[in-house]
């Protein structure tokens, strides 16, 4: 009887085991290979619940169905103008068929190798094939300046530009992982930068430009400025003008009315006229003569009839 529990005991103990050993879960994140003695036995599972396999003989291979990220090392990759730069680049990537993954890759350790070495390669190639602006460029972006006629030519065009880059490496990338049972999803420059040789080249290139516009504002400002002041120098110049004829129309106009008054002052009696002609005269002395002045005037002078009324 005793014997009989124990068989009965071990026995229940191989099933508990066997179906442990037979039955899997398999989760939505997850995409099982089952393989036998290590080789791929059936299609891939890919719908998620309670799954079943041979116990001890089969294994089930979990894959990720989610998207993975893959990082680049930063490289130093010469451009077509014969610039380095460093490139940082990463990806997003999934595993589209899991049996042809486990078949030609194994596991996820093996597509991180394989995506590096087409990844790297592709972008080492694009990169390669193009000017430095290509790859820093997205597009013929327009200054946001309030005259760019002074810093237009400053930016060169650009014919391909980073976006397309990336592209290109994207497509070209898939075409060599068509086969492996993955897909890149996405594929992008994380950062780009110069080395020390071509920062300094950029550096100087950016203060000789800004050193240019300055320059150009200067010049426009100075001109301004000269157009301005010589404005000014003819609305003075006409205002002097118009000022100095209006003062002659008054003096003028006010000489003319002294001339009529004299002439009204002349037509009167003689007794007006001596008089208009002795304050002529005395007018005449004043102008002419100081306290210091010696005259020698004729017995005909006008002037010397009043002075000899005066003794």
């Amino acid at each position: 009887m005793k014997t009989k529990s124990i068989i009965i005991a071990i026995s229940f103990f191989i099933i508990v085991v066997a179906l442990n050993s037979s039955a899997f879960i398999v989760q939505e994140k997850d995409q099982v290979v089952i393989t036998q003695f290590g080789r791929p036995v059936g299609e891939a599972i890919v719908d998620p619940g309670m799954h079943f396999k041979l116990p001890f003989i089969q294994d089930a291979n979990y894959f990720e169905k989610r998207y993975m990220e893959w990082n680049g090392d930063p490289n130093q990759v010469p451009t077509k103008d014969k610039k380095f730069i460093f490139v940082d680049t990463y990806a997003r990537w999934q595993i589209t068929d899991p049996l042809q993954f486990f078949k030609r890759l194994t596991n996820e350790r093996g597509a991180q190798s394989r995506i590096d070495d087409i990844l790297d390669g592709d972008t080492r190639n694009f990169i390669a094939n193009n000017d430095i602006e290509e790859a820093v460029r997205t597009s013929n972006r327009i200054p946001e300046s309030s005259d760019t006629r002074i810093i237009g030519d400053s930016l060169e065009k650009i014919n391909v530009g980073r976006d397309s880059i990336q592209n290109m490496i994207l497509e070209s990338a898939n075409k060599q992982t068509a086969d492996l049972g993955l897909k890149i999803l996405d594929f992008r420059f994380k950062r780009i930068n110069y080395v020390q040789e071509v920062q300094d080249q950029v550096y100087e290139r950016m203060k000789s430009e800004r050193f240019r516009i300055a320059d150009k504002f200067r010049s426009e400002g100075q001109g301004e400025a000269s157009r301005i002041n010589g404005e000014k120098e003819r609305k003075l110049k006409n205002i002097q003008s118009i000022a100095f004829r209006d003062a002659e129309m008054i003096r003028g106009k006010a000489d003319a009315g002294a001339a009529s008054i004299y002439a009204k002052a002349y037509d009167k009696s003689n007794q007006s006229r001596s008089l208009y002609g002795f304050l002529k005269s005395m007018e005449t002395f004043e102008k002419t003569f100081d306290g210091k002045t010696s005259i020698f005037i004729s017995t005909d002078s006008e002037l010397y009839k009043y002075l000899k009324s005066m003794d």
